[in-house]
């Protein structure tokens, strides 16, 4: 099985953005984003922010590559946890095409989230220890992963909470708004004290805040909304790259 790990990870590399696929070029289900696509909604970023899931998968596969061409002794421990995220991933995107219910679509971010992080907290204790294209790539996956997937969470959570309301995307935009921030920012603080130092996170973080910037400056004209989201995501990001998480303060 270590031997086959590198491969499935490779081989849910290239499932990932198949499985995403599945309505938009094979016909099958609703594509992922279109309940959301034409909301004003505040807490959301542009569609273009999505992209960044491209980037993820490559990262995702590479790993796997790397653990093929450059097999280590500790791939396994990063290994299992990013198999269980990229299988989950591909759960999520499959319910999110074929059942379309955010209730559940939420709840099965819950499993991507975990193994991201175990994953991150893993590659942490080798800082230091570790190094190569392997070990770089591994970092990229799990970071760009831990982080995107805590953005897509704490945007999710807003959207949860209409389908047991019946609020319109407009209604209360500023508590919808700092809910999502909140949680972001919350998850920001564990991840960098508990977790890792990644730099990754924040970089997928701060775009997908980004995204909510651009959507409130261009699309809802919420544009002191915008300004907040601005401050609110540089001060996270600029306080991870100054201050080293206290826990990790002995890693390089």
């Amino acid at each position: 099985m270590k031997r086959a790990l590198p491969w499935l990870i490779l081989c849910l590399g290239i499932l990932q953005p198949l499985s995403g696929a599945l309505s938009p070029v094979f016909g099958i289900g609703t594509p992922i984003g279109d309940a959301t696509a034409s909301l004003d909604a505040p807490e959301q970023p542009l569609p273009a922010f999505f992209s960044i899931w491209g980037l993820i998968f490559l990262a995702y596969a590479g790993f796997g590559l790397a653990g093929i061409l450059r097999p280590t002794a500790w791939y396994p421990r990063i290994g299992w946890p990013m198999l269980a995220a990229g299988t989950a991933n591909i759960v999520w995107m499959l319910s999110a095409q074929l059942i379309v219910s955010q209730q559940l679509n939420f709840v099965l971010l819950a499993p991507i989230l975990i193994a991201a992080w175990l994953a991150a907290a893993r590659l942490q204790t080798l800082r230091g220890q570790e190094r190569g294209a392997t070990f770089w790539l591994g970092g990229a996956a799990s970071g760009l992963l831990s982080g995107w997937i805590s953005v897509a969470t704490a945007i999710s959570v807003p959207l949860t909470i209409r389908t047991f309301t019946g609020l319109a995307p407009t209604d209360f935009p500023w508590p919808m708004f700092w809910t999502t921030f909140a949680t972001a920012g919350l998850a920001a603080y564990v991840f960098s004290t508990r977790i890792s130092r990644s730099l990754w996170f924040f970089a997928a973080l701060g775009w997908g805040f980004f995204g909510v910037v651009l959507n409130n400056w261009l699309r809802t004209e919420m544009h002191l909304i915008a300004i907040m989201a601005a401050i609110g995501t540089a001060t996270i990001v600029l306080l991870r790259v100054t201050r080293p998480a206290k826990r990790f303060t002995s890693a390089p």
